[in-house]
């Protein structure tokens, strides 16, 4: 479940406008990504590196974050990471640095393993003290004043809403199907019957969106998007969002 434990406090983030949380996020997301010098690691591109991963940390540090938290979270994109770092350096051409076995694994690989592995941290760590400073439906909200594309705004919405709902439908399938006797196993009966069990999540999702809609309609939805509160701008969000933008536009022409 998508969790707002940490939506309501005191911190200096959770203050902020959530409009300037996600300026900056994307603004911090899309520089962090874009510092590539591969396949030379320069000492600048590594000094711009750290202070990414500083920098996100520090955002977190702002938002209170628990570090068992932290971490907790950053486990699935590391999972991924380490992937790659078991791909990447073996896979990559270049200057030979070990072996293992019959594999070569090759600086130039290692140096991309490392550069993706700093920037998806740093960028994930931002992203999750924005989420958790700031409940789902403000963040929904601050997009549409942001004038992100209805749709996406709706769409944003409505996963948050039925997301859980579709698990519990797919919990119950799933226990329907253990009182019927069935055991997983490596045949073709268990890969069809994970199949229809897609298939039928698939098809109930589909029911409930057309329920759904047809309520929305019932009760005068015509496509426009209501808040019972105004987004306001302060001299702390504009002081906070010049400070750190102007960190993040330095660290871009730094290693640019």
């Amino acid at each position: 479940m998508i969790e707002e434990g940490f939506s309501q406090g005191n911190s200096l983030l959770h203050r902020l406008d959530a409009r300037v949380k996600i300026l900056w996020v994307v603004l911090f997301s899309v520089v962090t990504a874009v510092c590539d010098q591969w396949p030379v690691l320069t000492a600048a591109l590594a000094l711009a590196l750290a202070v990414a991963l500083a920098l996100a940390l520090a955002v977190a540090f702002m938002a209170r974050v628990a570090p068992r938290e932290l971490v907790r979270r950053l486990m699935p994109v590391n999972l991924f990471v380490i992937f790659l770092w078991l791909v990447l350096p073996f896979t990559v051409t270049g200057d030979p640095s070990f072996t293992l076995g019959p594999l070569v694994a090759t600086r130039q690989g290692i140096l991309y393993a490392t550069q993706i592995s700093v920037k998806s941290n740093a960028i994930v760590i931002a992203l999750i003290a924005l989420i958790t400073s700031t409940s789902i439906l403000t963040l929904g909200h601050a997009m549409h004043a942001l004038r992100v594309p209805r749709k996406i705004v709706y769409l944003f919405f409505f996963t948050y809403r039925y997301i859980f709902v579709i698990y519990r439908e797919y919990i119950r399938l799933k226990e329907a199907m253990k009182i019927r006797g069935f055991c997983p196993g490596t045949n073709l009966h268990t890969y069809k019957t994970y199949a229809y069990l897609v298939g039928m999540i698939l098809v109930r999702s589909s029911e409930r969106a057309e329920r759904v809609h047809q309520a929305m309609l019932c009760r005068g939805f015509r496509g426009r998007l209501y808040s019972l509160s105004d987004f306001s701008m302060r001299t702390a969000d504009m002081v906070w969002m010049g400070a750190m933008s102007a960190c993040v536009v330095v660290l871009g022409l730094w290693n640019g």
